[in-house]
């Protein structure tokens, strides 16, 4: 796990040293171990990284560099099977210097070119400098588990793992992109390519581009979870299949020369996750929970019954309910707002487990790849769910998960912001072509192919990611191996969600002889804070004069329209939860700005 940042210009105009140094702090909550930077100021490119030593400790600096001087490589991430590719490469006489999973990316790449992605099982971002054909690869994961950023005036291409290792090597901050906020109205966080920045935006999941002087930037889609097929299965022949590559994953995903844990909530993904772990290792699996006192929030018991089961060293701490005192702080790290109030506790959890730890396993997929939310049971309990037309289903769907309709957004723009983003519509824009790809799986697979595209790459990995990274600890996810979620589109949608509505139907069956009946079947319980109830008590005032004292909101929207949601909502005559939620988080985000 790392921080990785650098620049390519096509006027081969060098990059100060000044810049380069910036860009390097900006990110050093990433890597503070190490700090490497490879700059070819003659040709106007340099790569660089921030390391947090996880593999290889003494032999893992970056950038790796070829023999011949030529390629330079740094990656922000882990490649998980490493250990078997660089047998691989030995095997065919190829020298490997250290145990680094780093070095096996730049000799795969000396062999098969950018072809070797595809052999990488892992969590990446990679920056290649290729001087024999002058040219600067940028590469992500499949599914986007480790971030990139970019910005490309035309002139000069920067890039980073967070958005601010971008600002210092920039005249002037970009300015606020509206078109961004738009969509981020309609899903509580703002859906890739776009960000909260004008001419910033992201390296697609699954996808590289390759940048020469005097040519369009080439960009390649290497890998699309579309490209599965449904198949049948027994029941048995799933349960085996599905628990023999979440073992492996798992296992592969404990490979680290630092201590190493788990965050147990004692639901069924994280619970699954360490009774897999628990098989592998020989010390008691370390695992780091937190509580509250109002049970409606606590999964503590829970999580202590998964640890006792299996044995672990586990450490719980009961955390004051109200972390709204860390909102701000969430935010500089995420660089963009975001409307999710888990990212708090979620914060909280890795500062107990960076105690302990540096690298920690989720249970993070596991929802969007097996049905696990609430909203697919409600939203395929409606009776013609399965019998619209498919234009109809998609926008029902759509529909569904908005937290603005259309219809909302306008009322809350004032005139001159409703006239900018006139006929910008978030789903033919954001959505659609994703629904687009899928409409070859069933309509169960088709809304968690949508949510995989948008909600876990736009929020749900950003969680683990940010926090994770803001306390310097790697999070690692086996529910995301891409042979697992090859799997779960092989998998029908009757095998995620019955038909009575009972969520990740096979899953928790095929988890229960491992976890227990009752982890296996207990309710599903959001990791949350109880914002809505303080909204209408004792952060009624702050919330009122946080919005009304937003230079954003109050140059972009009605604020009639906002009071009027807050006053309902105080009334009790409207639940206005989630939307003055992300509106607050977008006032104290771009109050952060200044």
């Amino acid at each position: 796990m790392c921080g990785i940042f650098g620049y390519w210009d096509r006027r081969r105009q060098p990059l100060s040293e000044e810049g380069l140094s910036g860009m390097a702090k900006a990110i050093f909550h990433r890597g503070p171990d190490d700090e490497g930077i490879h700059h070819q100021p003659q040709r106007g490119v340099a790569i660089g990284n921030r390391r947090l030593s996880i593999i290889d400790l003494g032999g893992g600096h970056q950038p790796f560099v070829s023999d011949d001087g030529l390629i330079a490589v740094v990656q922000n991430g882990e490649i998980f099977n490493h250990v078997e590719l660089a047998s691989e490469l030995r095997a065919q006489g190829v020298c490997l210097r250290t145990q680094s999973d780093t070095e096996v990316i730049l000799r795969l790449y000396e062999r098969d070119g950018i072809a070797c992605l595809t052999r990488l099982n892992g969590m990446f971002a990679i920056a290649i400098d290729d001087a024999r054909d002058d040219a600067l690869y940028l590469a992500r994961d499949r599914i986007g588990v480790k971030p990139l950023f970019v910005h490309d005036d035309g002139q000069r291409l920067l890039f980073g793992s967070e958005p601010k290792a971008l600002w210092p090597a920039m005249q002037h901050k970009p300015g606020m992109c509206l078109e961004a906020i738009h969509h981020y109205l309609t899903f509580n966080y703002i859906p890739a390519p776009w960000t909260a920045y004008e001419g910033v935006r992201h390296v697609m999941p699954g996808t590289w581009q390759k940048y020469k002087r005097g040519r369009h930037v080439q960009t390649q889609r290497w890998w699309c979870l579309a490209d599965q097929r449904e198949e049948d299965f027994e029941f048995g022949e799933w349960a085996e299949e599905f628990m023999a590559l979440l073992d492996d994953a798992t296992r592969i995903r404990l490979r680290a020369d630092v201590p190493f844990g788990a965050f147990l909530s004692g639901g069924v993904d994280s619970s699954t996750i360490v009774g897999l772990m628990a098989r592998h290792v020989k010390e008691p699996v370390k695992t780091f929970c937190i509580g509250f006192e109002d049970p409606r929030y606590d999964e503590s018991a829970f999580a202590m019954q998964a640890a006792w089961r299996f044995g672990c060293d586990h450490t719980m701490e009961v955390a004051e309910l109200n972390m709204l005192d860390q909102w701000p702080r969430v935010l500089h790290h995420l660089d963009q707002p975001h409307g999710d109030a888990s990212f708090m506790p979620t914060l909280r959890v890795s500062e107990l487990a960076a105690k302990h730890v540096k690298v920690v396993l989720t249970g993070d997929g596991g929802d969007e790849l097996f049905a696990g939310y609430d909203k697919y049971a409600q939203f395929f309990a409606r009776p013609d769910a399965l019998t619209l037309s498919q234009p109809d289903f998609e926008r029902a769907y759509f529909d569904s998960i908005s937290l603005f309709n259309p219809a909302a957004k306008a009322a809350l723009y004032r005139p001159s912001a409703r006239e900018q983003l006139a006929g910008i519509d978030s789903f033919a824009t954001a959505a659609q072509p994703w629904l687009a790809e899928a409409r070859h799986f069933d309509r169960i697979n088709q809304a968690l192919y949508l949510d995989m595209q948008l909600l876990l790459s736009g929020n749900n990995l950003v969680k683990p990611d940010r926090m994770g990274m803001a306390v310097s600890i790697e999070a690692r996810t086996p529910f995301l191996d891409w042979r697992l979620m090859e799997f779960a589109f092989r998998s029908r949608g009757e095998t995620k969600l019955s038909a009575q509505g009972d969520k990740k139907h096979w899953f928790k069956r095929a988890a229960a002889p491992l976890i227990g009946e009752d982890l296996a079947h207990r309710r599903k319980q959001m990791f949350t804070v109880p914002i809505g109830d303080w909204f209408k008590g004792e952060l009624h005032g702050w919330l009122r004069g946080l919005m009304g004292g937003s230079d954003l909101l109050n140059t972009h929207f009605e604020h009639t329209q906002i009071s009027r949601m807050l006053e309902n909502h105080v009334a009790g005559t409207g639940n206005f939860t989630r939307e003055l939620r992300a509106l607050a988080a977008l006032a104290l985000w771009h109050k952060g700005l200044g």
